[in-house]
């Protein structure tokens, strides 16, 4: 089963990030510049928070609230649900289904922060590994008949 940091070492470990008081429309406009569906919130080195795409939609254009005044702080999600490196993407997957999450940020033994994986980079790497079973299998009934 392939594990969160061979999913990391295939896709890269960049992970952007915006400060508590970062505008939601400075944050907005760093997803769409970096093609990312969220950012960490950081302050002071530490995780505090993750803001989304989902986060601006439903609490600042739903609710009529301006992007350009609204700190991230006030729609981030917290606290932020994290996973290991040595974890199994099919574990990351239910725990992104039970948490409705799209987003994991990736926390080393010694509690660094070494990436993040969506749930559309899990999802593609899960079916990469089955279609590599599938045609092992393919193979070995081609080879019996």
């Amino acid at each position: 089963m392939t594990t969160v940091n061979q999913l990391l070492q295939a896709k890269g470990f960049d992970v952007w990030s915006v400060t508590p008081d970062t505008t939601t429309f400075e944050a907005i406009k760093l997803m769409a510049d970096m093609n990312v569906g969220s950012l960490l919130v950081i302050d002071n080195g530490e995780i505090v928070g993750i803001v989304s795409e989902r986060d601006y939609a439903r609490k600042i254009a739903l609710h009529d609230r301006s992007s350009k005044t609204t700190p991230v702080s006030e729609i981030m999600t917290a606290p932020v649900v994290s996973v290991r490196p040595d974890q199994n993407l099919q574990k990351c997957m239910a725990l992104m289904t039970d948490k409705h999450i799209r987003h994991l940020p990736v926390i080393n033994e010694d509690g660094e922060l070494i990436g993040i994986i969506s749930i559309g980079d899990v999802v593609k790497a899960v079916i990469s590994e089955q279609e590599v079973v599938i045609n092992h299998l393919q193979d070995y009934i081609a080879g019996v008949s």
